[in-house]
């Protein structure tokens, strides 16, 4: 099913303006993203055809089947909860049946977990974001050579290095294992080329060394160390690095670089966005999107506090949401089985009409 067919089929039972409309915080360049909730035809719904979600290509569209938006509910995630807590300027459409779901049922002392959770996820993202700024990756990947050192006189050369000096031609060589020695390897040259090594790779981006057939009592020429982790740490980072710039906001990235920030800014103002609005879930017992120090907000994303500034107000919030979760009047969890009840009860409202 496509969101054409929910609209077709008149399946949507609520639709909201979600993102940073929302909470107050849109700009000249903000997109505008929905989120909503629909039911499944009945066939569908009783049949092996249960679809939880549908969206659209860039996620800026996104529709919950009703049961796992009351599962995700219950599970207190932050998303879902600023879903419900939708101010009426932003509610596009609700049906009356909708008026089941309160928020009284879902919010508990869970908030404090999920909420401090996902900011700390757009910490992590800022970090990595940081760590990608400042630690390019060149574009031409490094090879297995290059974790490859010779072990002379109780020290490690570049295996590259030793080649050059010597003269030598890596597809001259032949490695044999070392017993019980890991990724070590006995090297011997055959400047004619007329022992049949296999050198030490076959192609520039193989990932693995190769081994040769050597004659009983060939003179050792060398010993190799292969740093294989270290290798396998580099393609890592490689791969993850590449994909991140294919894939990156790029207007995003320039605007983050522009203020001179190695961090993504706008992740760390939701960041701070998040603990505040869990701070007055514990203290408030209740949950408003629009944020009211829109301004200060707005400073974090636009690159006006440095990252360590940022880091110290989050961790100051969330000492705040420990002490205030203590002292809280909201349950422990959320209401399972009177949230259960009234999604039964919507259910049989829509199959039985």
């Amino acid at each position: 099913m496509t969101i054409d067919d929910l609209k077709a089929q008149n399946l949507i039972l609520f639709e909201v303006i979600s993102g940073s409309r929302a909470f107050g915080l849109a700009t000249e360049t903000s997109d505008t993203d929905i989120k909503g909730v629909f039911y499944l035809p009945k066939d569908k719904f009783y049949g092996i055809d249960y679809i939880p979600q549908i969206s659209n290509e860039t996620n800026d569209i996104v529709y919950y089947e009703l049961g796992r938006f009351v599962e995700l509910l219950l599970k207190n995630n932050p998303n879902i909860l600023e879903v419900l807590a939708s101010d009426p300027s932003c509610i596009v459409y609700q049906h009356p049946i909708m008026q089941h779901l309160t928020l009284d049922l879902f919010l508990s002392k869970q908030t404090k977990q999920t909420f401090a959770h996902y900011a700390m996820s757009q910490i992590k993202k800022a970090k990595g974001l940081n760590k990608k700024i400042n630690n390019p990756v060149a574009v031409t990947r490094k090879t297995v050579l290059d974790f490859c050192y010779i072990i002379e006189d109780q020290r490690a050369y570049p295996l590259n290095d030793w080649l050059t000096e010597h003269g030598f031609k890596q597809h001259l060589c032949g490695l044999v294992n070392v017993r019980h020695g890991r990724d070590l390897y006995a090297l011997f040259y055959d400047p004619l080329g007329s022992c049949g090594y296999h050198g030490i790779v076959q192609q520039q981006d193989s990932t693995e060394l190769c081994l040769s057939s050597v004659k009983i009592d060939t003179p050792v020429t060398a010993y190799l160390s292969f740093n294989r982790d270290g290798f396998s740490s580099h393609c890592r980072d490689y791969k993850a690095y590449w994909q991140w710039v294919e894939k990156r906001n790029e207007q995003r990235y320039q605007s983050n670089i522009k203020s001179g920030n190695d961090f993504d800014a706008k992740n760390m103002m939701h960041t701070i966005r998040l603990l505040q609005v869990a701070h007055e879930i514990m203290t408030q017992g209740t949950l408003t999107n629009k944020r009211a120090n829109r301004n200060e907000l707005l400073a974090i994303k636009n690159g006006q506090l440095s990252y360590d500034e940022i880091m110290h107000i989050a961790e100051t919030l969330l000492s705040k949401i420990e002490t205030a979760s203590i002292t809280s009047l909201l349950p422990e969890v959320p209401n399972f089985t009177k949230a259960i009840a009234q999604l039964v009860k919507m259910r049989e409202c829509l199959y039985n009409h």
